[in-house]
C-alpha cells in the first residue's frame, strides 16, 4: 500500500465519530471489551462489531482473548501517539463511561479471578515482581519465574519446585478485566494469593470475590514490593 493510500484509508478510519470515541478510550493503554466501547460511543453492540472490525483490519488495533471474552487495544504506541498528535490539533471531547457502584468499585480494587488475585492491588503486586526482577513476561501470555523470583517465593515458604505446572506453565498473564492489564495466573498466582493469605496479609470475602488488606498486609506488601495504600487512590 502506497503512503498516500494508507494516510487516506487511517483519515477514514479515524474519522467516523463512533470509532473516534472508541479510539480515545484505548489511548490509554488498556484494553476494553466490545460492550464498553459500544457504550462510549453510543452504538448498539452489533454497530460496534463493525466498526471494531474495521479498525483492526486497518491496522488500530489489536484484539486478545481471555477466556470466552475478547477485549481490545490499540496496535502500540504509534497508534496512540499520533491520536495523541491529532488530539493536540483539536481536543478530544471528555469519553463517556458508565458509573461504578461502591461493590463495583472494591471489587476493582483487589478480587479473586478464579483463585489467584486480580484487580488494581493484583496490577500492583504483578508489575512490582517484574520491576524487582523476580517474574519477566515472556511469551505465549506468560511469566517466567528469575533465579531471584525462586529465592524471593521461597523465602514467603512457596517452594516452586513442589508445584504442578499447567499447560501453560507455572505462571501466566491474565487480562484483568477491569483494569485492562495481566495479572498474575497460574499455579504460582494461586498460591502466592493462598500464602498472602495464610499469613494474614489479605483476607478473603466469605460471600463474595472481594479481597481485603489487613493493616498487617498493607505492612508486609510496602517491605517485600513496595507496594503502598498511599499509591491508591482510596484506602482499603
Amino acid at each position: 500500500m502506497c503512503p498516500e493510500t494508507q494516510l487516506y484509508t487511517v483519515a477514514y478510519l479515524i474519522a467516523d465519530p463512533s470509532r473516534a470515541a472508541m479510539l480515545a478510550l484505548l489511548v490509554d493503554g488498556r484494553a476494553r471489551p466490545a460492550g464498553e466501547l459500544a457504550f462510549v460511543a453510543g452504538v448498539t453492540p452489533q454497530t460496534a462489531s463493525s466498526h471494531l472490525a474495521k479498525l483492526l483490519d486497518g491496522g488500530l488495533l489489536l484484539c486478545e482473548s481471555e477466556g470466552r471474552h475478547r477485549y481490545y487495544r490499540l496496535a502500540g504506541d504509534h497508534v496512540a501517539q499520533a491520536l495523541e498528535h491529532l488530539a493536540a490539533i483539536n481536543q478530544m471531547h471528555p469519553v463517556r463511561q458508565k458509573p461504578l457502584s461502591q461493590e463495583a468499585r472494591t471489587l476493582q480494587f483487589a478480587r479473586r479471578c478464579y483463585d489467584h488475585l486480580a484487580g488494581r492491588l493484583g496490577i500492583a503486586v504483578t508489575r512490582a515482581l517484574v520491576e524487582k526482577g523476580y517474574i519477566l513476561p515472556a511469551q505465549d501470555k506468560r511469566f517466567e519465574i528469575t533465579t531471584l523470583g525462586a529465592e524471593w517465593f521461597g523465602d514467603l515458604g512457596l517452594d516452586i519446585c513442589a508445584l504442578n505446572p499447567s499447560r501453560r506453565g507455572l505462571a501466566r498473564q491474565c487480562l484483568d478485566w477491569t483494569e485492562r492489564d495481566h495479572h498474575l495466573a497460574g499455579p504460582i498466582g494461586v498460591q502466592l494469593l493462598t500464602v498472602f493469605c495464610d499469613n494474614g496479609w489479605l483476607r478473603r470475602s466469605k460471600n463474595s470475590r472481594i479481597i481485603h488488606v489487613t493493616p498487617p498486609g498493607w505492612a508486609a506488601l510496602a517491605r517485600h514490593l513496595d507496594v503502598v495504600q498511599e499509591q491508591f487512590h482510596r484506602p482499603t
